[in-house]
């Protein structure tokens, strides 16, 4: 008994790489999808109150174009994880004050 054709298997080469879309990685998708959001909110609630369509189509453009070069700069700007390292930076203090040395000398007894 012979094969006439070997199965093949393919195997998943992007293991461990960022996930990507468009350019932007990891994070920065989520805030774009959030973003764009945003802008829809702004067009419909520009459109249910009555305002024209022309300026509640510029005025949504315009909050989409300003979130995408946002999220586009902060993307190229950090990179996939230089965000969140940057945010928890801010969150180590400078330098740690004693006023008394109590703490060490009851360390002692």
């Amino acid at each position: 008994m012979y094969l006439k054709e070997m199965i093949r298997y393919t195997i998943n080469k992007g293991l461990g790489k960022p996930i990507e879309f468009k350019g932007f990685k990891g994070q920065y998708i989520v805030y774009m999808l959030v973003g764009l959001g945003l802008a829809f909110l702004v067009f419909a609630m520009a459109y249910m109150t009555g305002v024209s369509m022309l300026v509640c189509l510029g005025l949504a453009g315009s909050v989409g174009t300003a979130i995408y070069l946002f999220v586009s700069r902060l993307n190229a700007t950090y990179g996939e994880h230089g965000l969140m390292k940057q945010l928890a930076k801010r969150q180590v203090p400078r330098r740690i004050v004693l006023r008394n040395r109590e703490i060490f000398i009851k360390l002692n007894q």
